[in-house]
């Protein structure tokens, strides 16, 4: 192994191949890990949030990114945290929207939808065609518990507007037992209804939270099973560049995606990488091991930035360690709005 690690030479004009054999062509951008709301599988109740004087400035995010797009990266997702509190990131989406048609080939983003109604419009103008929406129960009590606060009239009301924007819209819902799992099969109703994407994701050990998550782990397995008695799922050939695989739903426009990183490891094809909002770059979602950008652009350029970069191809490693036991601890310590979902 040590040999294959160290024969990994990334010419900046070829593309990014990491020490696997991997073609990295998807960047995962954090531009916050500020959310507005709390997750019970995603954060602990009282969180400490990185300073912003921490953070990346959008013009180094964009700087980035598009070093990226010019080494080979097709597709790049903004997320957090929830990215539509970080003041600026319209900004952002506006300069990255301009790489589209130049070497990158998509740009979306996940939201919670609390703040999207104010900017579907705009996200649309600047070239986003696609949206994730993290919606784990239409339930209005259920969505208050989960999220500890939350509204669920206001992200309703931000799908309706991404969707008279023209903005394609998937929900990602975690499965979790006790909470919501009764809610899948109704949740896929209603996507087929209004003509949305589902993902389903198997909740993911990441971070410190107030409960174990072992209580609510279900196992998309038994969920793919029950759905299969009631709707009439085929194989979809369709890719959306991350880790899902796809159902059409009987005649409808309606994709079912399954993430299962638990049940059914996906590494084997990870083209990903992460960049979170304080300039660190993970090469797996699931080990600590990363590389610092901010400080390589900060101090040696563009060259001190492609230097990084191969550093993270060279330590990608071949696939996480997820595993939900009683009592264990997290694959990592850092939660999920840290790194980017």
């Amino acid at each position: 192994m040590a040999s294959a690690l160290q024969t990994v030479t990334n010419d900046p004009t070829t593309g990014l191949i990491d020490a696997h054999g991997r073609r990295i062509e998807y960047l995962r951008i954090s531009v916050t890990d500020r959310c507005d709301l709390r997750c019970r599988y995603c954060m602990a109740e009282k969180m400490t949030f990185l300073p912003r004087s921490a953070l990346l400035a959008l013009e180094e995010i964009a700087i980035i990114a598009e070093r990226f797009v010019t080494r080979g990266v097709r597709k790049i997702r903004l997320s957090g945290g929830e990215p539509l509190v970080r003041s600026d990131v319209g900004d952002l989406v506006r300069r990255l929207g301009g790489s589209l048609g130049h070497g990158l080939d998509e740009l979306t983003m996940t939201t919670n939808a609390t703040r999207l109604a104010d900017h579907a419009e705009a996200l649309a103008d600047a070239g986003i065609r696609r949206i994730n929406v993290s919606l784990d129960s239409r339930d209005p009590e259920t969505f208050r518990y989960i999220t500890r606060h939350g509204d669920i009239d206001q992200v309703l009301g931000g799908i309706a507007a991404a969707q008279r924007a023209g903005l394609r819209v998937k929900i990602n819902m975690v499965a979790l037992a006790g909470l919501n799992e009764a809610e899948i099969a109704p949740m896929l109703d209603w996507c087929v209804a209004e003509g949305l994407d589902l993902s389903l994701i198997e909740t993911m050990p990441l971070g410190a939270i107030d409960e174990d998550r072992t209580d609510r782990f279900v196992p998309l397995t038994r969920v793919f099973d029950a759905l299969s008695s009631t709707f009439d799922l085929a194989r979809d050939s369709y890719r959306s560049g991350g880790p899902a695989r796809y159902w059409r739903v009987g005649d409808s426009d309606t994709r079912l995606g399954l993430i299962s990183p638990l049940t059914a490891n996906f590494c084997d094809g990870c083209n990903r990488m992460r960049l979170t909002t304080e300039g660190k770059l993970y090469a797996c979602l699931g080990h600590d091991d990363q590389v610092d950008l901010k400080t390589a652009l900060r101090e040696g350029g563009v060259a001190g930035l492609d230097a990084a970069i191969d550093e993270a191809l060279r330590i990608k490693p071949k696939r996480h360690d997820f595993r939900i036991e009683a009592g264990a601890a997290p694959a990592v310590a850092r939660h999920m709005s840290v790194t980017g979902g």
